[in-house]
């Protein structure tokens, strides 16, 4: 295993995943749940099947399409939600 891609990898997703929607969801069930272990377990389950998809579906991608293509398209991608949640958020 590649110790400074693991690294790489864990600084940049769990600076991404502090005070997303994911955690606040998170912290919700388990203000409300008396099984605080299911619902860790349920969110790190959920987050690891997420992470196994977009693992998968990367590979795919990087074996049909240059991985600089595959960069750009997913930077685009994040422009455009973003400005779609800018203009678009349905709050007036």
């Amino acid at each position: 295993m590649d110790i400074k891609v693991f690294l790489a990898t864990f600084g940049m997703i769990f600076l991404a995943e502090l005070g997303d929607k994911t955690q606040l969801a998170t912290l919700s069930f388990s203000a409300e749940s008396k099984s605080r272990l299911a619902v860790f377990l349920g969110s790190a389950s959920a987050l690891v099947l997420t992470s196994l998809l977009a693992v998968l579906l990367g590979a795919g991608l990087g074996r049909l399409i240059p991985a600089n293509y595959v960069k750009t398209g997913a930077g685009a991608l994040f422009i455009l939600l973003g400005l779609w949640m800018i203009f678009f958020s349905g709050a007036k």
